[in-house]
Order: structure tokens, then sequence, then C-alpha cells
């Protein structure tokens, strides 16, 4: 899928610019950036379900220890960097335009940018109930009324006969967009498998953008966002599900990072 590289900046399909941090190529660029290539696509009228994530530190650690899911990232059509500390890697790594893309504001971004338009969006993910209240979040909040359907996936693999019912929902509704809210790695190894057997224009991985829309889930504010806190935050908030993956993740993603760094610093000097 990487087809050129030069330096630490790739290019996955073709004119999309990329740094690689830790092995997963992270788009240079911005949420602006990134809205105008996906409405490019759509408008260009190929359904050809590629696959979009919003990869922080976790997806970033994730890859880096499992080789399988490594692969799944490194053929998405775009990762888009979800924290401050994928920009910061990136930046130093030569990138001159990578900005946060963070889940949650490219899914409203893109509600804003679509509401009015004939793009149609599908939403899957969240406990029973969260994408129908996201459905009305969207007329709501950003007057889109474009929300074709919505599923709420058991906690568990779908087999192939779920998968395939799932599949034809969508594309009854004329979907151009489907919107996965799960968490990292699960929706991602699931938008991978569905975009296999489901034709849209893009599928989005985008965490807990469903819960946060919705109010379920509060918000850093934006200055601690800004300084690449938000994971101390969300961790106060949720302390007994969200401890022992931060314990983990931040150090590892550090290490990684520094490691790679001296890596590349050793072998060019």
């Amino acid at each position: 899928m990487i087809e050129s590289v030069e330096g630490n900046v790739a290019a996955v399909h073709d004119d999309i610019p990329t740094v690689r941090v830790v092995d997963i190529p992270l788009f240079d660029g911005s949420i602006e950036d990134a809205a105008s290539i996906v409405m490019q696509q759509i408008l260009a009228g190929t359904k050809n379900s590629y696959c979009i994530s919003a990869t922080g530190a976790h997806g970033i650690v994730t890859a880096r220890k499992e080789e399988l899911f490594r692969k799944t990232l490194n053929g998405f059509y775009i990762n888009l960097p979800d924290g401050m500390p994928g920009v910061w890697a990136g930046r130093l790594k030569g990138s001159g335009k990578m900005r946060r893309c963070y889940g949650p504001d490219f899914f409203a971004h893109m509600m804003k940018t679509t509401a009015g338009s004939s793009v149609k969006h599908y939403f899957c993910g969240g406990r029973e109930g969260v994408a129908r209240k996201l459905k009305e979040a969207c007329a709501r909040k950003f007057g889109n009324h474009n929300i074709g359907g919505f599923f709420s996936p058991p906690f568990r693999e779908m087999t192939d006969a779920e998968l395939a019912e799932l599949s034809a929902d969508i594309e009854q509704n004329q979907t151009d967009i489907l919107w996965i809210g799960i968490s990292t790695p699960k929706q991602e190894k699931f938008a991978e498998r569905i975009a296999k057997v489901c034709k849209v224009h893009f599928i989005v991985t985008v965490g807990a953008a469903f819960d946060f829309h919705i109010g379920n889930v509060r918000q850093a504010p934006g200055f601690v966002q800004s300084i690449g806190m938000e994971w101390f935050y969300r961790l106060c908030m949720e302390p007994s599900r969200l401890w022992k993956r931060y314990v983990e993740i931040v150090p590892l993603f550090i290490f990684y990072n520094l490691s790679e760094f001296f890596y590349v610093n050793k072998n060019n000097s």
C-alpha cells in the first residue's frame, strides 16, 4: 500500500502525504485537508470502501506489538493523528503540516460539511441506543439529517451471516460514509472485515466519538488536549477501566519513539 518513501515522509495512495511514526503512516495535514480528500473521492463516484482510522498512541503501540494489526493500519487509506503525541513525533520526523485530527472533531467537521448535501451516513457502534441518540444529536447540533441507519454490534465477533445482513442494510440505505465507534483495535479490525463485503465510499473508525457527542462521556478541556494530557484526564474520569491501558501505553509509546529515533540517527551517522 505504501507507494513511495522519501526520508520519513511517505505517500499513501499516491498524493496523500504521511509521516511514519513507529512504522504507522500518519496523515500529514489537518482535519480540513482530510475532509477535502474524502469529499473529492465521494464526488468521484466510485465506492471503494476505503478505510480511515483516527489513530492515537493506543493504536500505534498495539500495532507495534501485533504484526497483523500493523498490517491492518498500513493498509488503511488514511490514519489520522488522533492525539498530540503522534503529532509531536511526526513533526520531529520532518512533518511541516501535521495537525491533530481528533476523531470526534473530524466526525463533527464531516457532519457540518455534509449537512444539506446528498452524502449519507450510517452509524455502527456503542451500546444499545447510543447510535440512535447520535442520529438525534447530529440533527440538533449540526443540522445534519442524512443519517440512513444505525446499528449496535454485539460484544463478540459477528458471524459471516450477521455481517452480510448488516452490509445489506448499509447498502440499502445508500450509505456514503460508514462510521464505526467501538474501541481500538476492535474497530479497525471490524472495518477491515466489513470493507471486503460492503460497498461504501469510506469506513471511518472514531473510537469514543459517539459517546462524546451524545454527552455520555465528557471531553477534556481544549488546553488539556493541546498539551497532550487528554489521556490523564480520561484516566481520572474512568480510572477503573483505563488505568491498565495507560500504565502500559504511555511508557511504551515514549520508548518506541525514542528507540526509533536513536536507531535512525545511528544508521545515518
